[in-house]
């Protein structure tokens, strides 16, 4: 009998939950592929490890750009992949439902919807981000009380207010935690005429990345290849360079949750002084990141538990009921 499976296909990580089972699978959303052949070489973590590593010939690609599908062919054989992982065959066909961002379009929808059919799902639905985050993280949002959710991702950045199972005001934006990276990037390059990989980028983004002053702050030692003559190079960063090099990215993000609290209605926004607002996503656990936003918001600040699979807990949630699932299934016709 087929399992119905949640998954959360984010642009950093994908994550896959099977009814009565719990999270079956978790892996980062590459594939490597050979441009001579087409043929898939590893997915997940064996082709993460191959980003900016491999030939020619060879490319390690991440099919899914701030939120959305860049690569239809590729994002299919991704997700058919994920599915024969977790025991899915042509025989055995399960239901699914899919996490995808509220900023997506309806073309881009059914594009999702769409990729896991053609994967071999006997049906696909859509629920948002934000609202299986907030079911994931047991926060009310059947009842008649403000609940705010800020979901950092690796594409995109979503706030949403819930209340009475619907939500209230949204602010959606294409900025995530890859644009952090990118940002470290550009600052070596500037600066320091020292160009650096994706990975590495991460590595130092993990090490001494903040969005704000935080106690016991260390240098980091970053080698690289530099520009003018090619050679290995090796530089010491400080936090507070790096703070430099992301401000533009994190503060994109902070206004984004600020329009949110704006457009909130004055009874909910009361709600919003006790109860505060929740982090979801991997971006939200940068440094600093939520004690800024506090400060700037005017309301408390709290990680939700397991920010990383908070969001494909709640659809998980969603398939272990029927009705649950007919409430919360959204229509992939946009």
């Amino acid at each position: 009998m087929a399992r119905d499976l949640a998954i959360d296909l984010g642009t950093a990580n994908t994550l896959v939950y099977a009814r009565g089972e719990g999270i079956v699978l978790a892996e980062p959303s590459v594939i490597a592929m050979n441009k001579r052949t087409g043929d898939v070489i590893a997915m997940g973590r064996e082709a993460w490890k191959m980003i900016g590593r491999t030939p020619a010939h060879i490319v390690a690609v991440r099919p899914l750009r701030k939120g959305a599908i860049t690569d239809f062919e590729v994002t299919q054989r991704m997700v058919r992949m994920l599915l024969e992982r977790v025991g899915v065959s042509r025989f055995n066909r399960p239901k699914v439902l899919i996490c995808v961002p509220s900023a997506i379009t309806a073309v881009e929808r059914r594009a999702v919807t769409d990729a896991a059919r053609r994967a071999g799902a006997a049906d696909s639905q859509l629920i948002e981000q934000p609202l299986a985050a907030a079911i994931g993280a047991d926060l009310p949002i059947s009842e008649p009380v403000g609940s705010l959710v800020v979901d950092i991702g690796g594409g995109t950045s979503e706030s949403a207010l819930l209340s009475l199972g619907g939500v209230v005001a949204l602010e959606a934006l294409r900025v995530g935690s890859f644009d952090i990276d990118a940002s470290i990037q550009a600052y070596l390059r500037r600066e320091y005429g020292l160009a650096i990989g994706d990975t590495t980028a991460e590595e130092i983004k993990l090490a001494i990345g903040s969005a704000a002053p935080t106690p016991d702050e260390l240098r980091a030692e970053v080698r690289g290849r530099e520009l003018m003559s090619g050679l290995p190079k090796t530089v010491v960063l400080t936090p507070v360079e790096i703070r430099r090099a992301i401000e533009e990215p994190v503060s994109a993000m902070i206004e984004s949750v600020l329009s949110c609290l704006a457009r909130a209605p004055a009874e909910l926004a009361q709600d919003l002084l006790e109860e505060g607002l929740h982090l979801v996503g991997g971006g939200s656990l940068l440094r600093g990141f939520d004690s800024r936003l506090a400060e700037e918001a005017g309301i408390p600040v709290t990680h939700v538990e397991s920010p990383m699979e908070c969001v494909v807990m709640g659809a998980g949630q969603c398939i272990e009921s029927f009705e649950a699932m007919r409430t919360m299934f959204m229509d992939p016709r946009g």
